[in-house]
């Protein structure tokens, strides 16, 4: 960064939250995906102002600007792949407002969206998305990858909840969308638009998010299947009963084996697959309901089924389920983590290419995720010093995509398209639909400096490389 540059970031923000040296760069330089680029520097801003002035300066200058809420992206969405600057939104915490009569919540971008469930369930209310990274990750992150969890299935996904933005243009202009009302037609949806754009059309400073109320009962059971296929016909059967549960989550036998080795959950360390599924609302509905779940697992083949007694067996069911993340990261010392999502009648479908996809690749995969709404998680463990593994890493994740967009499905449920996926997105979506999403990048860009090298492919990238040739 040149003398000129830093001293007119000195007119924006105090020094003491202007990062420049190298050990503060480094620990900006990779996020919980796969990669690691270092910026040439960090800004931490507390003000829409501060943001508006530094994007002014970075469209004066050129500067690539990448903003970065808690970092627990795994798709390389806050990776300064262009260098510049990484902006911090970390600092942006000060309003947390739940407004109990209009069922809203007014957060600031820096806000821990677990600290946004806690508030609303004060109030007797309930912000459905939760994604599994919910304890540590920001809302501004959420809503801009739209990351949802395992309650997408029944309430919808991020955007469904969030009906107003503060937001900054990359020009630097600060503007509105949307409100504080459910209803609101005027004009274009930008609310939609910003929401999932991963920090390329705006940065957004204050979010109003809608809330319901908090459902009075909610029952949790987990099953044991001896093969993995039961489980995905057995999650079939239950979405096709007329039952609509609030989650269902899978995790194959290499989940449970990495979840009992990380901390002992009681986990079947037999079961080839186990399924945790939750339904809530009326006390006696969901008594009738998760009855019948357990029965429909059980004639579809599981071994074992057991239902939470009290909060305490439920938390525990999804305390497993939670510490999947950090379980497996143990397995290897690379972990390639993705989110193909598929249309929940071809779920079964989806399990079985997966299943040929390990086998033909010689790999170490592991699969999760939300089955209830077709979001699985298949996750590689690997160690990318391994060259020759890697080329068939490399291989097995270009065959996923193929496998969930040739089954009516898609590249990315929560997790965003970021720096991984960038070399899919005409596979999806063709290039007449790539090449309208590029007119409106350009339009609100034009000079490419809000994240720039995500979402779009490179001009001729084509294929996912993970390593140098």
């Amino acid at each position: 960064m040149d003398a000129e540059t830093v001293r007119r970031l000195e007119e924006i923000f105090p020094k003491e939250r202007l990062l420049f040296g190298k050990a503060d760069r480094h620990s900006y330089s990779f996020d919980a995906s796969f990669g690691e680029y270092l910026p040439e520097g960090v800004v931490q801003p507390e003000t829409e102002e501060e943001i508006s002035r530094l994007l002014r300066l970075a469209n004066e200058h050129g500067i690539p600007i990448c903003p970065r809420g808690a970092a627990t992206s795994l798709s390389g969405g806050p990776l300064p792949v262009k260098g510049g600057l990484v902006l911090d939104m970390s600092r942006l915490r000060q309003k947390l407002e739940i407004d109990r009569e209009n069922l809203l919540a007014v957060v600031s971008p820096g806000i821990i969206t677990g600290d946004i469930h806690r508030a609303a369930e004060e109030a007797g209310l309930f912000y459905p998305p939760d994604p599994s990274s919910s304890l540590v990750s920001t809302i501004g992150g959420n809503l801009l990858e739209n990351s949802s969890g395992p309650r997408g299935l029944k309430y919808g996904t991020t955007k469904e909840y969030v009906i107003g933005l503060r937001a900054v243009a990359p020009t630097g202009e600060i503007f509105r969308t949307g409100g504080k009302t459910v209803k609101n037609v005027t004009g274009y949806d930008l609310t939609r638009l910003i929401v999932g754009s991963e920090g390329t059309l705006a940065v957004v400073t204050e979010a109003t998010l809608r809330l319901i109320p908090k459902p009075p009962a909610r029952e949790t059971l987990l099953a044991a299947f001896p093969k993995l296929i039961d489980s995905g016909h057995a999650i079939t059967a239950m979405l096709t009963s007329g039952i609509l549960p609030a989650a269902m989550e899978m995790m194959d036998n290499a989940c449970v084996r990495a979840v009992e080795a990380y901390q002992s959950c009681g986990l079947p360390l037999d079961a080839e697959a186990v399924v945790i599924v939750e339904v809530d609302g009326h006390p006696a509905a969901v008594k009738e309901e998760i009855a019948r779940c357990a029965e429909i697992c059980r004639e579809r083949g599981a071994q074992r089924v057991t239902v939470a007694a009290d909060a305490a067996e439920r938390d525990a069911i999804w305390r497993a389920r939670k510490m999947i993340s950090p379980a497996i990261t143990r397995m290897g010392p690379t972990k390639i983590s993705e989110d193909a999502t598929v249309p929940r009648g071809r779920i079964p479908d989806m399990m079985e290419a997966l299943v040929r996809i390990r086998e033909k690749h010689r790999l170490n995969l592991v699969v999760f995720g939300h089955a209830g709404d077709g979001n699985l998680h298949p996750n590689i463990i690997t160690d990318q010093r391994n060259r020759e593994e890697m080329k068939r890493v490399e291989a097995a994740v270009e065959e996923i995509f193929d496998a969930a967009i040739a089954l009516g499905g898609t590249l990315s449920g929560e997790h965003g398209i970021g720096l991984m996926k960038a070399p899919f997105m005409e596979r999806e979506l063709g290039p007449e639909g790539l090449r309208m999403m590029r007119l409106i990048k350009q339009a609100w860009d034009p000079n490419n400096i809000l994240n720039p090298g995500k979402i779009f492919p490179e001009p001729g990238q084509t294929r996912l490389v993970l390593t140098e040739s």
